[in-house]
């Protein structure tokens, strides 16, 4: 008589499902949490309130728009996307402005999802062109953003600034 072993074992836990989606109002608070995040790991505060956010992203005149990772129900990543203008040339293009993923969901390509959308809302907005800057030292977002074929270029002049009342 031949014994038949019988393995008990635990079902294989799947990662929740990635969906890399526009903001949607709802979304505010999530982000809100995520731009603070953000500000904090380059040593700074964000002063952004949800009014703020919500005009900019879904007001009378948008300025920006906002694409976001989420999984399990949670917001687990954002980008934030402001247009660009090239008078000389007469070329559209778009700012990856900011692009943050939480720290626990950093490494598992979340990032690279987040910039291929938006090079896509890009396209789709009749862009030539995607930008996106960092930091002199931070090194880790200039390997990222190499590693996604974007091209180093010099910064020229200076930029000034002047507040309107």
């Amino acid at each position: 008589m031949t014994a038949v072993l019988k393995l008990e074992t635990a079902p294989l836990e799947r990662p929740p499902v990635l969906n890399i989606r526009s903001a949607r109002p709802g979304d505010l608070q999530q982000i809100l949490d995520m731009v603070a995040l953000h500000a904090e790991c380059h040593g700074d505060c964000a002063r952004l309130t949800a009014s703020d956010l919500d005009r900019d992203l879904f007001g009378p005149s948008p300025w920006i728009s906002a694409l976001v990772a989420e999984a399990g129900g949670r917001l687990i990543g954002y980008a934030i996307l402001v247009p660009l203008y090239r008078a000389v040339e007469g070329r559209r293009g778009m700012e990856l402005h900011q692009i943050f993923v939480r720290k626990d969901h950093r490494g598992t390509g979340i990032g690279r999802h987040l910039v291929a959308r938006a090079r896509e809302q890009a396209r789709a907005a009749g862009c030539s062109y995607l930008s996106v800057s960092a930091a002199t030292g931070n090194f880790q977002a200039h390997r990222f953003y190499e590693e996604l074929n974007f091209r180093a270029g010099p910064v020229t002049g200076m930029r000034y600034i002047q507040a309107l009342a």
